[in-house]
């Protein structure tokens, strides 16, 4: 069944993982839908449980299906909207399907067991999936130190999905500023439908602020 004139809903925060989705969604130019949720609210409430019981966000609904994750998310949209050009042909995705889900593994764990004060002793290091943190950033240094992008010889889903993360982490000093972090943030900072997506979540973020007397 083709679903690629199916309507789209976005279920998102402006200050959650959403911002990659919602960067995912104007990459692929098609209009879409966007319910904004609330942190311990709407986003626990029944009507959204039964879209994803983990009660996070994103979430996207696209016709009668819904996809979670972000990563899932984003390979999802390039698949359902090839026109978008976001993901290599099926028999060139070696690299592609690598580094999305080294990201969405690896980098992400890694990450965030840093931000928590998690320690991972050596004897450890065989059992948690990334190893060590400084083997996940060495390791995706060397990959982009060897190539523009990761996913293939143009931009991909890929390469939003990594980026994402390193925008982020950057910015908020859970991932090191190395050059060819910054080299490969420049590039993707630069794509207008990130300016785009940036902005919309900016503005969501402003109305949401709580207002001073």
């Amino acid at each position: 069944m083709n679903t690629s004139s199916a309507a789209l809903t976005f279920y998102t925060h402006p200050m959650s993982r959403g911002r990659t989705a919602r960067w995912m969604l104007e990459e692929c130019g098609v209009p879409y839908d966007s319910v904004l949720l609330e942190y311990g609210t709407t986003m626990k409430a029944p009507d959204y449980l039964a879209i994803n019981p983990m009660g996070k966000v994103p979430a996207l609904r696209h016709g009668q299906v819904v996809v979670t994750e972000v990563a899932a998310i984003c390979a999802y949209l390039a698949d359902a909207f090839p026109a978008a050009r976001l993901a290599p042909p099926p028999a060139q995705r070696a690299a592609y399907y690598r580094w999305l889900f080294f990201a969405a593994g690896p980098v992400e764990a890694s990450v965030v067991d840093r931000f928590l004060g998690v320690t991972v002793t050596e004897q450890q290091q065989r059992t948690v999936g990334y190893g060590t943190y400084e083997h996940v950033m060495d390791t995706l240094a060397s990959a982009l130190a060897r190539s523009p992008w990761l996913g293939g010889p143009a931009f991909s889903a890929a390469d939003l999905y990594v980026g994402a993360q390193l925008i982020w982490g950057m910015q908020f000093g859970t991932i090191p500023k190395r050059a060819e972090f910054e080299d490969y943030a420049a590039r993707l900072t630069q794509r207008p439908a990130y300016l785009a997506a940036k902005a919309i979540d900016m503005a969501l973020g402003e109305q949401l602020a709580p207002k001073r007397a």
